[in-house]
């Protein structure tokens, strides 16, 4: 699937939250079809850029576009409606239900329109690897079926753009591989995905385009092979001095 037009665009946000600015005057933009990532040290202020765009925080400054419709200032309910989902990094599904009916709860809520429940639970039980699960419960999965719960989920709502927040967290390598393969088919299904996460080689290789935080601010953006050999974004990682 081809890139396209802005899905996502970020525009000047910032966020103060009293004395700290956890956000400063960031912007971006999201190519629908794309798969993009936002990385940076820990504290860099990814998590709270998530939190702005799907509406659990407000913008001290700037504004968010999904297509040409302007969100900031809309609740996290009417976001999830417009077509926008985002998988957390920490899974907190209904410990007690069945995998099965977990998924069933996105499938009820999610995007505006009509659906075929049933089936929308199992595509999305079958695209994350889960259909051999759906019946146990949620609190007896691994750590790694958790991570796939969790994206079932948020696929369940019908997205049209899939945040995923450090969906790798706590994984080995080839959990790791498989998660990244979800999110390859979650796109090759027609959703464009922004990815927080920390596995550099995970990142590397899915990403289309890649933007890096420091300390609240966008210090570079561009493709993995310019991302890796940008000075400023070594010096954020690994505290060596930027060049120039």
């Amino acid at each position: 699937m081809s890139a396209g037009a802005p899905i996502l665009r970020v525009a000047g946000v910032s966020k103060r939250f009293r004395g700290l600015l956890a956000v400063n005057d960031v912007s971006f933009a999201v190519p629908e079809g794309s798969i993009c990532s936002l990385i940076g040290p820990n504290g860099a202020g990814k998590s709270s850029l998530f939190n702005l765009v799907t509406g659990y925080l407000p913008l001290t400054a700037g504004a968010v576009w999904f297509r040409d419709r302007r969100i900031d200032g809309q609740g996290t309910t009417a976001i999830s409606r417009m077509g926008i989902a985002r998988a957390f990094q920490i899974a907190k599904p209904f410990p007690e239900l069945s995998v099965r009916d977990n998924v069933r709860i996105g499938a009820l809520f999610g995007r505006e329109g009509p659906r075929d429940v049933a089936s929308v639970v199992r595509d999305a039980l079958q695209l994350t690897g889960l259909s051999d699960h759906a019946g146990q419960q949620a609190n007896s999965l691994t750590v790694g079926f958790l991570r796939r719960l969790e994206l079932a989920r948020a696929v369940a709502t019908r997205p049209a753009l899939l945040l995923a927040d450090e969906p790798c967290a706590g994984l080995n390598p080839t959990e790791t591989e498989e998660i990244m393969g979800i999110l390859r088919q979650i796109r090759a299904n027609g959703v464009t995905v922004l990815l927080v996460e920390h596995d550099m080689r995970a990142v590397m290789g899915i990403s289309e385009t890649i933007f890096v935080l420091d300390a609240g601010a966008k210090i570079a953006e561009g493709p993995p092979d310019a991302i890796a050999r940008d000075p400023r974004v070594v010096a954020a990682y690994l505290g060596a001095p930027a060049e120039g």
